[in-house]
């Protein structure tokens, strides 16, 4: 039997099981029951060692499983993040290429009108200037037109004179 003045020193696992059960049986061969609780005691120790390792690893594993679950969570946070600024970075860069589209559209229409006013101010300046050579034919050909009649009218009178010379 062991002194109940010095605390003994119990071994886990498998040997303080045994020691246990070896003390309760020599107790029971013995007819010691202060030497048989001692055994049943170290033995019921074992146990709660054993009880709060196991204890002590499903603690870890629960810690373990909540801080990966954390981490997942954060990183699931992250990533949505992420998609946000690409979702907000892609619409960014479609307003600029809309804008710059547009620019370039307005910068081709005005290109065209001015092109195209000044095809008009050509057609508009050829079409004076054939006015104007049309106006100048036109008076030329009153000029001839007045100058044959008056060329017309003079041999009239000639032939008039001719035929009565006393009229005039």
């Amino acid at each position: 039997m062991t002194n109940p003045e010095i605390p003994e020193r119990t071994r886990g696992g498998l040997a303080g099981r045994l020691a246990g059960r070896v003390k309760q049986a020599a107790a029971s061969m013995i007819g010691n029951e202060d030497l048989a609780r001692e055994g049943r005691l170290q033995e019921a120790h074992v146990e709660a060692q054993d009880d709060a390792a196991a204890a002590t690893r499903r603690a870890r594993q629960t810690e373990d499983e909540a801080a990966l679950e954390a981490q997942r969570a954060e990183n699931e946070v992250e990533r949505e993040r992420l998609q946000n600024e690409i979702a907000a970075r892609e619409r960014e860069e479609r307003i600029e290429r809309d804008r710059r589209e547009a620019e370039l559209a307005a910068q081709a229409t005005a290109q065209h009108e001015k092109t195209e006013a000044a095809a008009q101010e050509q057609l508009h300046e050829r079409g004076a200037d054939l006015a104007e050579r049309a106006a100048e034919a036109e008076r030329v050909a009153a000029a001839q037109e007045a100058a044959r009649l008056e060329q017309e009218a003079r041999a009239a009178q000639a032939r008039a004179d001719a035929i009565d010379p006393e009229e005039r």
